[in-house]
């Protein structure tokens, strides 16, 4: 995609939250540090994919990696300060959702 001389920066933070699962991931993890399969049993994703979407933000540095040196090892993904500052944006697109999106109800055959 062809970046935008408009406004670099917004395009650029916008590319980054707008990857598929990357706000769910984010969304689940204001709630505070998570297990990885705590975080994929909360969302209908891949354990390949939601791996891939954490590396990308601890690539951007929105999520830590945390490893406990314990038996079995423990993993626990948390945000950090960039991340947390996210918190208002996606606090104000879930009420937005509320407001304005309309969900299909689910129907049983």
């Amino acid at each position: 995609m062809e970046q935008s001389n408009l406004c670099p920066r917004f395009q650029k933070g916008m590319d980054i939250i707008s990857r598929r699962w990357t706000g769910l991931i984010i969304y689940q993890l204001l709630t505070g540090p998570q297990r990885f399969c705590a975080v994929q049993s909360a969302l209908p994703i891949s354990g390949r994919l939601l791996s891939e979407r954490f590396k990308d933000l601890e690539n951007e540095g929105i999520v830590d990696r945390h490893v406990y040196p314990e038996i079995p090892v423990r993993i626990e993904y948390s945000l950090t300060e960039k991340g947390r500052a996210l918190e208002p944006i996606i606090r104000e697109i879930q009420i937005w959702s509320q407001d304005w999106v309309e969900v299909e109800p689910i129907t049983e055959e």
